[in-house]
């Protein structure tokens, strides 16, 4: 069953696919964590960026220049903490490929970065006459930074952090939390590099 979370995607050779990384704060470095996928550009795009994220933002968000600053900073610290967390499981050459795009040359440590824009205000939820909960409007950059910010306090400070993966497929350095009951998901997508692998073995098989 796909995730309602769940991003649509293009790859490098065109095919879109759904990809859920499981959570708000590895979702953000879909927003351009490594090179050349960068999609914040500008105050405007962290700004629709906010609207299309899992936080489920259905009204107005705006984001200034600072912000967009901070994003990146948040972003970077992300990454290394995520990639920390999967340095044993994924191959080497994954992880120095990622290491070789990453943005920010000389980052400030993760946890000072995090610890930075947790402190700012969260959104503030609201609940209309049909108890329908929504977010008080407009959402700012510093309001989903903090966010964002929080949900990686919480995932690389417990438990869930083993659970943070990158995928298994050739060249695929997407970074997903794994939420399956099992934690056997290996994959970005089935309809992608899941595929590609039935297929690799299919071929190795018929010979």
């Amino acid at each position: 069953m796909e995730s309602a979370s769940a991003m649509v995607l293009t790859g490098g050779n065109g095919q879109r696919f759904r990809f859920d990384a499981g959570t708000l704060c590895l979702e953000f470095l879909l927003s351009g964590a490594v090179n050349p996928w960068e999609r914040l550009h500008a105050p405007a795009d962290l700004a629709e960026w906010i609207a299309v994220s899992r936080l489920g933002v259905d009204g107005p968000a705006r984001a200034d220049a600072d912000e967009l600053v901070a994003a990146k900073r948040l972003r970077g610290a992300i990454l290394s903490l995520a990639m920390e967390a999967v340095k044993d499981d994924a191959p080497g050459f994954k992880v120095a490929g990622v290491a070789e795009v990453r943005i920010d040359a000389d980052p400030p440590e993760p946890h000072t970065v995090l610890n930075e824009l947790a402190a700012a205000p969260p959104p503030v939820p609201v609940m209309g006459a049909d108890r329908v909960r929504e977010w008080a409007y407009p959402v700012t950059g510093s309001q989903f930074l903090s966010a964002a910010a929080r949900d990686a306090i919480e995932l690389f400070s417990g438990d869930r952090v083993e659970r943070v993966r990158m995928c298994g497929g050739e060249r695929c350095y997407l970074l997903f939390l794994d939420t399956s009951r099992p934690g056997a998901r290996r994959w970005c997508s089935m309809d992608r590099c899941g595929n590609r692998q039935k297929l690799r073995t299919r071929r190795k098989i018929m010979k």
